[in-house]
């Protein structure tokens, strides 16, 4: 028996480890999966195939050339790109659409209506507002949608639209929304809300999916109105149920030629999680109207992505920024090409701040994030650290081109998780996002590189012992 289990030990291990580095992205990520596949017997395997496997070589959601250009907008539509594409000036915002352009299809179009929404109260007041004056459809995509309050407002608002003749469509990421499930799904299905799960955890497909979430938030109204940005469907966004005080955020709200972007990455989410077919009538994408001045862009990305989109949209932003870069993000664990990049900006005489929270809903990622601030501060880099939990997910570069949206600064958006930013090219939204920033760097603390350098040796052991595992979260 004990020489089967050892046979059998080191055909797990070698399979996985040629596995590793056969199909591996990265040389640091790989060298951590080899170790913890040594190190903890037939468990370190099973957590690799769960989650280290890089099933962007195995992709398990393809389009037909044909459905990706119809959806896409890269041919079937040249007109209303030709007539809405943004014609910018600056080389900066040139470079930057043309990148995103060719890694998600999807164009910078002008003359659209952008609000800023800066807290619970705000972001869901105007959902709330958009879903009671929908005519037609409402199409909503959430990671998380919890009980309680909120998820009960939007039932009474849901009960009401169907009865008003409004199809809705609703899909959430199982995972994230586990709770969202038997009666609780059951009660908006007998109301008429056509739901459906992404990627359900089933026995079957568990170990394939488990890894790779849905982590977009994206609502539409009748086609003209979109939200996207970083609030869940949940509580702790406007009452303090959580240890974390109530939780601050960012979303916007769109308009214009836009939305038909937006609305199309969840036009393609609704076909893979229902197998409906794709929603590609005019009453669903009906011919935008200019609304607005600015110009705005959707950036998806995803396992089912040729590139690493989110990550090189926050690469590119980092390298064409010429006076000053404004991050916040309560996930801040980017990767070696992220980092250096910040690093390389900040020695070239750039203006770098990071707004990050003092404490997060994960231990091992707030302790890994800390793990990079000594190097950071030794070049200057400004790190401002909040008391309250933000969830945002911003990037501003230059007073001029700003991103909000769902994907965070770590491996799990960059590579595993689906993701959906905004990036706006306009210098009057920016300002109105980064008059926020600066209100709550205020009012945040500033660490200093000597005081921060001279912390305990058992507080850097435990950063280091946790930006160790960093690749892998």
């Amino acid at each position: 028996m004990n020489k089967v289990l050892i046979i059998l030990y080191f055909a797990i291990n070698l399979w996985a480890i040629y596995s590793v580095i056969m199909y591996g992205s990265r040389a640091t990520k790989s060298l951590s999966w080899v170790f913890t596949i040594m190190v903890f017997p037939f468990a370190g395997a099973l957590l690799y195939y769960l989650f280290g496997v890089n099933r962007r070589k195995f992709k398990f959601f393809r389009l037909k050339r044909s459905q990706k250009e119809n959806l896409y907008n890269v041919e079937v539509e040249q007109e209303l790109r030709d007539r809405f594409e943004s014609k910018f000036t600056s080389e900066k915002s040139k470079k930057l659409s043309k990148l995103i352009l060719n890694t998600t299809y999807l164009y910078a179009s002008e003359g659209n209506n952008v609000k800023i929404l800066n807290n619970g109260d705000e972001a869901f007041g105007a959902i709330f507002k958009a879903i009671e004056n929908a005519k037609k459809f409402i199409h909503v995509q959430y990671y998380i949608f919890e009980n309680g309050d909120l998820q009960d407002r939007f039932y009474e608002l849901f009960k009401t639209k169907i009865k008003e003749g409004v199809v809705i469509r609703m899909i959430y990421d199982s995972f994230g929304s586990f709770s969202f499930s038997g009666k609780l799904k059951k009660r908006f299905r007998s109301i008429g809300v056509k739901t459906y799960p992404v990627m359900p955890l089933r026995f079957g497909n568990l170990l394939f999916t488990l890894n790779y979430r849905n982590h977009r938030k994206i609502i539409i109204v009748d086609g003209t109105i979109g939200f996207t940005g970083g609030f869940n469907i949940s509580d702790k966004y406007i009452k303090p149920i959580s240890t974390l005080g109530v939780w601050k955020d960012l979303h916007v709200k769109l308009e214009g030629p836009v939305v038909n972007s937006l609305h199309r990455v969840f036009i393609k989410d609704y076909h893979f999680s229902s197998k409906k077919r794709m929603l590609l009538e005019p009453k669903y994408l009906p011919k935008p109207k200019k609304v607005g001045y600015s110009s705005v862009q959707i950036v998806t990305s995803g396992p089912d992505s040729n590139q690493p989109a989110i990550m090189q949209q926050y690469i590119a932003m980092i390298s064409l920024a010429e006076n000053n870069i404004f991050i916040a993000n309560p996930y801040f664990i980017p990767g070696s090409a992220v980092l250096q990049a910040l690093v390389i900006a900040a020695q070239s005489g750039i203006e770098v701040n990071l707004l990050v929270p003092k404490r997060g809903d994960s231990v091992l990622a707030t302790y890994s994030m800390f793990s990079n601030f000594e190097e950071f501060l030794s070049v200057g880099i400004n790190v401002f650290v909040r008391d309250c939990f933000s969830h945002s997910k911003v990037i501003i570069i230059d007073n001029e081109i700003a991103s909000v949206g769902s994907g965070n600064f770590d491996q799990r958006s960059f590579e595993h998780n689906f993701e959906t930013n905004a990036v706006i090219y306009d210098k009057t939204i920016t300002k109105e996002i980064l008059d926020e920033f600066n209100k709550e760097c205020d009012n945040a603390v500033k660490l200093n590189y000597d005081a921060f350098k001279n912390r305990s040796k058992s507080q850097k052991f435990i950063e280091g012992l946790a930006k160790f595992f960093s690749p892998l979260l």
